[in-house]
């Protein structure tokens, strides 16, 4: 099962040894109150833990920038994560970039929120699609935002094939094995991982 921790604008040091640690796949540093030196330091600062704190018989996780392949770029990120809007950068731009700085090709992941943009994140060749929001988001008593639930999952991972679909939104430790026998493979999250 890929593990995908994703930032929330709440880093601390410690969560990097963690994830690092307990084997997480991915890191997707996600914090849109930053400006561009922020950013950069944040992400070196995160891609030095993560390898620091790496067991020697594991593998470093992933780093990926939110939506900013100069940054990943600047940083030696592992690739950058991208959204399903239609003025966001597109993989094949992510890829140049790489290609014009002499990196190796990115990993791309993007979110998706329906079924159709499951389709066109995979005819764009991205890497993961973390799919959202899987089940209810909640704050205290309130449904915040209703989840599409395991059926809509199973077609997102089958629409999605040979692209590895991750389940995010709402998704705890309790649901990762329901996650993964609806063809996920694996799970995305903020609050699972802190």
């Amino acid at each position: 099962m890929l593990r995908y921790a994703i930032t929330d604008g709440n880093y601390a040091t410690g969560d990097g040894e963690r994830w690092a640690a307990d084997g997480v796949d991915f890191v997707q540093l996600r914090d849109k109150t930053l400006d561009s030196y922020q950013l950069v330091t944040l992400a070196r600062q995160i891609r030095e833990t993560l390898q620091a704190y790496t067991p020697l018989e594991g593998k470093t996780p992933k780093l990926l920038i939110n939506g900013r392949a100069d940054i990943a770029i600047a940083v030696k990120a592992d690739g950058v994560h991208l959204t399903a809007q239609p003025d966001e950068t597109t993989p094949e731009q992510v890829r140049q970039l790489f290609a014009s700085a002499y990196f190796p090709p990115p990993i791309i992941s993007v979110s998706a929120h329906t079924l159709r943009e499951v389709d066109e994140a995979r005819e764009n060749g991205v890497d993961l699609i973390l799919f959202a929001p899987v089940f209810e988001k909640r704050i205290g008593e309130d449904v915040v935002n209703e989840g599409v639930g395991l059926k809509r999952l199973r077609e997102a991972c089958v629409i999605a094939k040979p692209v590895r679909v991750l389940a995010l939104g709402g998704v705890t430790q309790e649901h990762a094995a329901a996650c993964m026998e609806v063809g996920a493979a694996g799970v995305a999250g903020i609050r699972m991982f802190v």
